[in-house]
């Protein structure tokens, strides 16, 4: 148990009245700070904090709130907060086993959205208040809204790795008042048919296969240049997408897809036409590539796309010599960056709406995280309801003149009491 020891002043046995004690002035009296809590942390050491002369009630209130502490397993070493954001980021980005891809991305988002702001500050000056004016620092710079998010949910993750190492007592971003930046992805356009068709005719022959991996299995630009013949189920009818290629540090990996999570697509006859055409008109190559990391055991596939020397795609070479050539062949002048590969999965995305196939097989299809964000990013692509409800009563009723020559019923066969006296306009005595 702590207790409070009052530097200005001393108890010495009174010569005067034996077994009596005397308050005496020490040496310090007058000087520095009055009261010393003194105290045993949980380890055994002991340790103090002092205050001022009239604040013998705060050194107590304090000697209270360490006991208490201690007994709820809730205390913090006092200088635990001091470290600097930068450098407690540091030591949590060490003992993270992040993919490769996302070990690149994490610290340049560090660098250029979070330590120019809070890298300088100890754990224990960020509260909710420096958060808010964190996120309006990056709201300032025009930082892209789903950027500001990532770089929220980073920010979060380390704060609460510091209250789990009990560096601060609460993770200032979970706080009432912070008002989490949210991604606001711009509303989803899809391609019609005809210009569908016509990018892919005026793709080159090889880079045509983008089309249908794409617009009709919703493979990822990553997923397609990582497939392999081997990936196609002819006796079920399905694609399984187990890998991806990335490019991490300048080379290109072998990876799972994204989120880690393999999947499984339904593939339509046509679709497995086209990709036994392409393969008949160009082969599988063999290509080999370290997985999951540059430094990773090298693995070998046979791959479905491949450029014209047999090799591996790069996303930026695909992009810049073919995807974008083709779409401005295709009358699209001023390609954007919403018509990417991307656009294709938009499209697979619509047609299969449109059909009536439910958001959560959608979901799966895709490869999305859950069918959540499935359903906010596609939303607006639902039939509406009101159009349901017209086919629906259409379906069942028909027209106006249908309806008034339908079969009657066998109530109107059988008539009730009530009925006929409805009919008849005769009442009942009561």
């Amino acid at each position: 148990m702590g207790h409070i020891q009052d530097r200005w002043w001393a108890e010495i046995p009174d010569p005067d009245l034996p077994g009596k004690n005397q308050r005496v002035k020490t040496d310090l009296h007058g000087r520095g700070l009055r009261y010393r809590v003194r105290y045993f942390d949980p380890a055994g050491t002991e340790r103090s904090k002092s205050f001022p002369d009239r604040q013998k009630r705060l050194a107590e209130q304090f000697l209270i709130s360490v006991e208490n502490d201690k007994k709820q397993g809730t205390y913090l070493e006092p200088d635990a907060g001091k470290i600097l954001f930068r450098d407690y980021a540091e030591e949590w980005l060490a003992g993270q086993s992040f993919k490769s891809t996302t070990r690149v991305n994490v610290p340049s988002r560090l660098r250029s959205q979070v330590y120019p702001f809070l890298g300088d500050l100890p754990l224990h000056a960020i509260n909710p208040s420096k958060i808010r004016q964190w996120i309006r620092w990056m709201t300032d710079r025009r930082t892209a809204p789903s950027y500001r998010s990532v770089c929220f949910i980073h920010v979060s993750s380390i704060l609460s790795a510091a209250v789990d190492d009990k560096r601060i007592r609460t993770n200032p971003c979970k706080a009432a008042s912070i008002t989490k930046p949210q991604p606001q992805p711009p509303k989803v356009v899809p391609w019609t048919d005809a210009r569908v068709k016509a990018v892919l005719l005026a793709l080159p022959h090889r880079a045509q296969i983008t089309v249908p991996l794409g617009a009709a299995c919703g493979l990822r630009q990553g997923e397609m240049f990582g497939l392999s013949p081997q990936d196609i189920d002819r006796r079920n009818n399905v694609l399984h997408v187990v890998r991806q290629i990335q490019q991490v540090n300048g080379k290109l990996i072998f990876c799972r897809p994204k989120r880690e999570k393999s999947r499984t697509v339904p593939l339509s006859a046509g679709t497995l036409r086209r990709l036994d055409a392409h393969l008949e008109a160009f082969p599988a190559q063999q290509v080999t590539l370290p997985w999951n990391d540059v430094t990773g055991e090298p693995v070998t596939a046979d791959l479905l796309m491949t450029d014209d020397c047999g090799q591996a795609y790069w996303r930026q070479a695909f992009n810049r010599d073919l995807w974008k050539p083709a779409l401005q062949r295709a009358g699209m002048t001023t390609p954007e960056r919403k018509d990417g590969t991307h656009a294709l999965r938009h499209y697979y995305a619509s047609v299969l709406l449109d059909s009536g196939e439910s958001v959560k097989a959608l979901s799966e299809y895709l490869g999305h995280a859950d069918p959540g964000f499935t359903l906010r990013t596609y939303t607006h692509l639902l039939p509406s309801s009101h159009e349901r409800a017209r086919r629906a009563l259409d379906a069942r009723l028909g027209d106006a003149d249908g309806l008034e020559t339908a079969s009657p019923s066998e109530d109107e066969h059988n008539p009730s009491s009530e009925a006929r006296d409805a009919r008849t306009g005769s009442r009942g005595t009561g």
